[in-house]
């Protein structure tokens, strides 16, 4: 396959998004154009219903997109299968969400090591890259508690660390901190920040706090499925 700018984690060209509703088409996307790079951290604004959400999951290879290429660490994905798409999802994509969506009969430690075990990773070095990354967030003494011991904020922590357990490339945040205190979501941002330049990796990021993406390396704004 034909690959893209190594350096790209992240490239969307022209990409389309069309839905039919009551007999009406719907047109969410109408030529997207994005390039992220290795190490950027890039976000993404735009009113409610603008289209952002629908953009986050074409660009994690959760939904085609109706017009357009993909390339995910230069690959082609929207030339792909369906097996090749979720193996890229699995070992280049990470994801966050507003709601951690821990599983709450599971420890921190242990969110942590399903995505792993699922992704073919021993034991020993699972545990070590969570316990690894527990620490980042600063979570080490926490590593054995279940979510419902956690405050939100810890929550959210362990979901940005499971989000990265499996050495992702790119990053998909959808409003990483929307459902946190002001003074808890600039913490975990900083936190959120901080794991993305240590690991070096590209991030796109959904919000609508001004005041963060004004902190971010650049800002997209989708207005009339444009960016």
């Amino acid at each position: 396959m034909n690959k893209q700018s190594s350096s790209s984690v992240l490239k969307m060209e022209n990409v389309t998004r069309r839905f039919m509703q009551g007999g009406e088409t719907l047109d969410i996307l109408r030529g997207v154009d994005v390039d992220i790079k290795r190490g950027e951290i890039v976000a993404l604004l735009g009113p409610s219903g603008s289209g952002k959400t629908t953009l986050l999951q074409i660009a994690g290879l959760l939904e085609a997109p109706t017009g357009g290429r993909v390339f995910v660490g230069g690959i082609p994905a929207t030339d792909t299968s369906d097996d090749a798409r979720t193996a890229m999802r699995r070992e280049q994509i990470g994801f966050v969400y507003q709601f951690h969506h821990l599983l709450s009969d599971f420890t921190a430690l242990e969110n942590l090591l399903l995505p792993q075990y699922i992704a073919g990773k021993d034991e020993d070095a699972a545990r070590a890259r969570g316990q690894h990354l527990l620490s980042l967030v600063g979570l080490e003494s926490r590593m054995g508690h279940y979510p419902s011991q956690l405050s939100g904020g810890e929550q959210q922590r362990v979901a940005i660390a499971r989000g990265l357990v499996n050495h992702p490339s790119l990053l998909l945040a959808d409003e990483p901190t929307g459902n946190l205190d002001p003074k808890t979501a600039e913490e975990v941002f900083a936190i959120l920040v901080n794991i993305i330049r240590t690991e070096n990796i590209g991030a796109l990021v959904v919000t609508h706090n001004h005041q963060l993406a004004g902190r971010m390396d650049r800002v997209l704004e989708l207005k009339d499925g444009r960016v």
